[in-house]
């Protein structure tokens, strides 16, 4: 056995099994370990940032991490993006770099970097391989911190000498975490704020918006009055039917703190204090106005799901909440626009769908319209780094073979990570993806026009238009393998959706809006 098959072997012990891969020289003893050690499904991805979003969306699904294989400081830079969407969203990753043998930094070679750098701004753990025997337990030691209750990217660097030197044959198994109980203390002391008369929130993070979480949160509200809120960008939720309903935070400043001021308390469970997407000119950054106060009740650290069920045997909530039946918008009819794309998406997402949200401007009334839809996943771009949504619902697919997964995608952004339908058409991954063609990066108009540049000049609106050329999604998806159709009505969104879920494998519905 060598270091690199020690590293899959440990791996496979601690539950990975699946290895998003673009590697290069530096990485092929542990391209070759894939064959010889059994039991880690390898997916080729064409561009790094495929590989770390599939990752990150294999990892939100799957609640265990996926290995990314990168090449040297090169090609883990080109992955960063989504690795920082990884982070942002909690999601557990153990991603593996291979690097020059130790004996080879001194000369320099074109491809030299240093990784610790630039791997520590998107990681919780970072560590240099020494020696090859010590590779299977480093490669546990870094799932395990990947998978802690705060999960998150686990970044292991891994020297030549370190992958291609022979060891014993061993295989480290990662602990399995243990989450801390939540403190008594805050429970009893937000369980006080909940029983008096001024109005209250609570902002769900993490576990609290699944389904244990989110009926605990259900009886607390029930019986203190308390508004369930989630944050503007969320890693999951479960969502539809039999679930309670919950308002996300508005991502416009004015708006997040017009909402917030209706509250004089705002309760984090497993999450943080919001503040503004951007800094404006005046403005300070933060949403929760002065006349609210903040408290926590659990820390993403911490039980999330059993401190809210703590809270709400302390305030006597512990009644069952109805669950609402299922509703969907009727489909809608007419030219496509935000609302009637979001309305036709709502109108026919089956049960059990996953719902990766990288739409961005066209997205927004989708959350509304389906709110009461059948029981479904929704996942969203945690970090702002563009490019998250086609990878991420390629990972979700690889996770979740049994449901269908809805990639609802702006155009801008789709052709960050555009090789990802090559992945999908290569695995046979069931993803349907809607291209929210408006052609143009919209949220950037609304940029400007927020900036008071009311009337942006040739140059400006150049920045700003994906028109001249007029991306032809269908012929690039086809390119990929992937079947595709272009449709301008909602009629024929909702028949080419319907067509699409009912086939096997992946689909691209270009949505000219």
């Amino acid at each position: 056995m060598n270091g690199a098959e020690g590293l899959i072997a440990s791996a496979v012990a601690s539950g990975v099994e699946v290895c998003f891969a673009n590697p290069g020289t530096t990485e092929m003893q542990m391209v070759g370990a894939l064959d010889s050690v059994p039991g880690m499904r390898a997916v080729l991805t064409l561009f790094e940032g495929v590989a770390t979003g599939a990752a990150d969306g294999y990892g939100r699904m799957a609640d265990k991490p996926a290995m990314t294989l990168l090449h040297l400081g090169p090609g883990h830079a080109n992955g960063i993006a989504n690795l920082h969407n990884a982070r942002r969203a909690g999601t557990p990753v153990l991603a593996v770099i291979g690097d020059h043998p130790t004996w080879h930094l001194q000369n320099d070679a074109p491809l030299t970097s240093d990784i610790e750098s630039l791997a520590w701004p998107v990681s919780k753990w970072v560590r240099r391989v020494q020696t090859a025997k010590s590779l299977p337990g480093d490669a546990a030691d870094g799932i395990a911190a990947a998978r802690a209750l705060r999960s998150g990217v686990a970044t292991l660097i891994v020297p030549g000498e370190c992958a291609w030197d022979a060891i014993p044959d061993a295989a480290a198994r990662a602990a399995p975490p243990s989450p801390p109980v939540p403190a008594d203390a805050a429970i009893e002391s937000v369980a006080q704020i909940l029983s008096g008369d001024a109005p209250a929130a609570l902002l769900l993070g993490g576990a609290g918006l699944r389904a244990r979480g989110l009926r605990a949160a259900a009886r607390v509200a029930a019986a203190s009055g308390a508004v369930l809120l989630s944050d503007t960008f969320i890693s999951r939720v479960e969502r539809g039917a039999g679930l309670p309903e919950v308002a996300k935070i508005p991502y416009f400043p004015e708006q997040a703190n017009d909402l917030l001021s209706r509250f004089a308390h705002l309760v984090l469970v497993g999450t943080v204090e919001p503040v503004a997407f951007f800094g404006y000119p005046g403005q300070d950054g933060r949403v929760v106005p002065e006349g609210c106060a903040l408290h926590a009740l659990a820390t993403p650290d911490e039980d999330v799901a059993a401190a809210l069920e703590a809270l709400a045997e302390r305030l006597r909530g512990a009644a069952p909440v109805a669950a609402a039946s299922a509703s969907r918008p009727a489909a809608p009819q007419g030219a496509l626009d935000p609302g009637s794309v979001g309305a036709a998406l709502a109108a026919v997402q089956p049960d059990g769908a996953i719902v990766m949200d990288e739409a961005a401007t066209t997205g927004f009334p989708y959350w509304v319209a389906s709110s009461a839809c059948p029981p479904h996943d929704y996942l969203g771009l945690t970090g702002g780094a563009i490019g998250q949504g086609l990878p991420c619902a390629t990972g979700a697919a690889v996770a979740c073979p049994d449901r269908p997964v809805i990639a609802f995608q702006a155009d801008g952004s789709g052709m960050y990570t555009l090789q990802s339908l090559w992945t999908q058409a290569r695995e046979g991954l069931d993803v349907t993806t809607v291209i929210c063609a408006n052609r143009e990066y919209r949220i950037l108009r609304v940029e400007l026009a927020r900036a008071d540049i009311s009337q942006p000049g040739p140059q400006a609106q150049s920045l700003t238009s994906l028109a001249d050329p007029a991306l032809d999604w269908v012929a690039l998806a086809k390119g990929m393998g992937v079947p595709g159709a272009a449709v301008e009505t909602a009629e024929d969104l909702v028949r080419e959706l319907q067509r699409a879920l009912a086939e096997p494998g992946p689909h691209l519905i270009e949505a000219r809006i």
